[in-house]
Parts: structure tokens; sequence; C-alpha cells
């Protein structure tokens, strides 16, 4: 059977729709968030950079706090309920969100239009709703995360699974440019009535998912989340290379947070781009860590290792530091106005900045993308959806730690393109990780022999 044939299929069909529309209405949402309050509430780097991390912290959030509870469901429970009862929840969460969007663009537009008990239109109170919103699209991530992957051997044969998966993640990474490229180019109020419309696809396309039941032991689900939380972090840590792959990931995934933190403020003040071009360059960053993960596989020809890890991180901080440098440049001839697209590659050093933005999200997937593969192939069918979950802990955690770094930084004074060396100096932390990680896998080897 081709790979495409599989599309054809009620059993992967629906689920590889569900996940596209998920990946899509969140981008969407995200990003027309964090653009339209960057580039349209605000009038400051600090506040900008501040509203920028706050964001990014509570989506964050819950996948610290509530992993250890999706983990569980998701093993202990069926499957297929479980996206249908959250792609339903999305459409409430859609409407909160879509509400803000639509009252910051109210109050931008018409600041005495709308009475909410105000004289005026104030723009807390549609911020709270965005970021309320935010806060609860992390907790449907926290749930669906799992299951993504867990589900697939249960609904493919085995020769099936990595053609499924393979699938499921250029779907994922087409829905992830999709809705951030219309999140950047389409007006607020018409980001607010898509993500409304999204949402309802989803939950229909959710519906049609086959029945997933539980594979393993059925036990007792532990609802002390930081008891559970602690436990399950613990029960997965022990096999040393799976330890060392999440810590790496962790650390991985708390540079790209403070960069995505960085990059809509930067864009504007640093750069003096449109939100078009922001959008341009958080797509410049996925389609490179695309790439990068085609490169480490066809690298590594199949086989599971971090022997190329130190060195794509030490590649992506020299990136890092390129990117630096040029920014700097780039204020000596810094323009007076914000530079549509075609202003921006007309500008000099644009494509020297956007070769920058690539080498380091080529190199970001060639070191990551190797290190989930140790997460699924070192643990048994039944602990997948654990040891994902487990891995989302420690993940979020340090990312959570990651945006509070850059609150502190930027409320601190420090310039955001001064926070981007930060970046650079955490690669090599990463590389330590990856270089253990892969001590490790040698270590192991005689034994497997």
């Amino acid at each position: 059977m081709t790979t495409l044939k599989l599309l054809r299929r009620r059993r992967f069909l629906p689920l590889f729709t569900t996940q596209l529309l998920n990946a899509f209405n969140d981008n969407l949402y995200k990003t027309a968030m964090v653009l339209f309050v960057v580039y349209f509430v605000y009038n400051s780097e600090e506040a900008e950079g501040l509203f920028s991390a706050v964001a990014s912290g509570l989506f964050i959030l819950p996948f610290f706090v509530l992993s250890a509870l999706a983990g569980q469901l998701a093993d202990m429970r069926d499957k297929a309920r479980i996206i249908r009862i959250v792609k339903f929840c999305e459409i409430g969460l859609m409407l909160i969100g879509a509400t803000g969007l639509y009252l910051s663009w109210k109050g931008f537009e018409m600041p005495v239009a709308i009475p909410l008990g105000f004289t005026t239109l104030d723009t807390t109170f549609p911020i709270i709703l965005l970021l309320f919103a935010l806060f609860l699209t992390g907790v449907q991530s926290t749930f669906l995360g799992p299951i993504k992957y867990a589900i697939l051997p249960q609904h493919l044969h085995k020769d099936e699974v990595l053609a499924g998966t393979g699938l499921v993640e250029a779907g994922t990474y087409v829905a992830i440019l999709a809705g951030t490229i219309l999140a950047g180019w389409i007006p607020v109020q018409y980001a607010a009535a898509s993500i409304i419309g999204v949402s309802i696809l989803g939950y229909i396309s959710a519906r049609q998912v086959p029945t997933a039941p539980p594979l393993g032991k059925v036990e007792k689900i532990d609802l002390h989340i930081i008891r559970a939380s602690i436990a399950l972090v613990r029960n997965t840590m022990h096999d040393k290379q799976v330890f060392y792959a999440i810590l790496a990931i962790s650390f991985f995934w708390t540079i790209g947070a403070v960069l995505f933190i960085q990059f809509p403020p930067l864009a504007k003040n640093v750069i003096m781009a449109s939100k078009e071009v922001a959008s341009v360059f958080l797509v410049v960053f996925s389609v490179g860590v695309a790439l990068g993960s085609v490169t480490i596989n066809h690298l590594l020809k199949g086989d599971v290792s971090a022997r190329y890890a130190p060195f794509s991180v030490l590649a992506m901080a020299g990136f890092v530091f390129a990117f630096y440098l040029v920014c700097k440049l780039w204020q000596m001839d810094q323009p007076t106005e914000l530079l549509d697209v075609s202003e921006f590659i007309a500008w000099p050093m644009a494509s020297v900045l956007l070769l920058c933005l690539l080498g380091i999200s080529v190199a970001g997937g060639m070191f990551v993308v190797p290190l989930y593969a140790f997460l699924t192939t070192r643990v048994s069918t039944d602990q997948a959806s654990r040891t994902i979950a487990a891995n989302n802990i420690v993940n979020s955690g340090a990312m959570v730690a990651g945006s509070l770094m850059a609150m502190v930084l930027t409320a601190a004074g420090v310039p955001i393109a001064e926070q981007v060396l930060l970046s650079a100096a955490m690669c090599l932390v990463s590389a330590w990780l990856g270089k253990r990680l892969h001590q490790a896998e040698l270590a192991d080897q005689p034994e497997a022999a």
C-alpha cells in the first residue's frame, strides 16, 4: 500500500484531518493575537516583549501542570473519545479568543463604539480574554499531544505506522505554515471568524475517528497532579538515554521559546518590519525545522542515534550569533518606517538575515528530531503516551523558565537584540547534553550486541 492510500482509510483520514485542523487553528490564533497586540496595541519594546513572554508562558504552563493527567488518560481511556471531548471544548475556547480579537480590533478602530460598562473601550479586558483563550488552547494541546503519537499503532498495520507518522508530521508542518502565514496577512477580525469555523470543522472530523481503547492494564488514574507528575517523570527517567534525551529536548525548546518571544518585538523595533514580515520570520523558522528533519533522517539512514546532536546545536549557536551581528549592523542603517515584505526583501542584508534564521532552524531540526526517536524506541508501546507526557512536563517547565527569564531581562531594560546572545550561550549547554546522550548510547551498544 502506498503512503497516500492511507488518506482513503477511515482508520487514518479523520485523525489526520483533525490533527491538521488543530495545528492550523492553534497557529492562526496564536500568531494573529501576538502580532496584533505587538503591532497595534502596545507602542514600546518593553511592553511588547513582556506581552510576548507572558503569552508564551501561559500557553506552555498547562503542559507542565496537566501532562501527567493527560498521559494517564491517553493510556487508560479510549483515545478517540478524549479527542472528541477536547475538540468539542475547542469551539468554546475559540469563541472566547474570537471575542478578544474582535474587541481588540473594535477598540483599535473605534475606541468609543462598544459599551462594556466603560465610557471607552479599554484594552485590558480584550487582552485578558485573549490570554485566557491562549491558556485554554495550551490545555487542549496538552491533552491531545500524547494521543497523536500513541494512537497510530492501534489504527494502522505495523508496516503502515512509519508512513502514517510521516503523513501526520508533514500535514502538521503544512498546517502550521498555513496558519502562521494567514495570521500575518488577513485582518484580525477575519481571523476571529476563521478560528470559530475551523474549530467546528475539527469537531466534525474528530467524531469520525475510530475507537482506540487502552492497550495495557487499566490502572487507577491519579488525580493529584503534583504527585502524579513527580511519579511520571521519576518512572520515565530511569533509562539513561531517555533521561538525557528529555533534558536535551527541554533545553532546546527553552532556546526556541526565548527566540519565539523575541521575534515579533525584534521584527518591529529592530528590523522595522511590518507584521507580514514578522510572520515570514516564523514561516522560515518552521520550514527550516522541516528541512533539518529531512536532512538528519537522510544522514542517519533510519538509525536512531545522537551522534550528530552536538555538532548540530553548535552550528545553531553559530547561526544565532551571526543573526545577532546582522541585527546590530541593521540598526546602523535602520529604516525610519515599517517595511512591507517587498521593501524588506529589497533592503540591504535582508537575504543574509533570512539565511541566518534558516540556518538556526535547520540546525535545530537536525538536533531535536533524533532525540524524539529515543522516547518512542526505548519504551514499551503501552507506556508511550506517559513517556511523551513526562517529556512534556520537563519541556514545559524549562520553557516556562525561559519565558520568565525573558520577562526579567526585558523588565531590567536589556534590549531585545542583546537577548539573542543568551540563546547562543544556551546552545553550548545543549551541545553538552547531546554529547552525554551519545556517550550513553555508545555505552549501551555492547550490551545490545
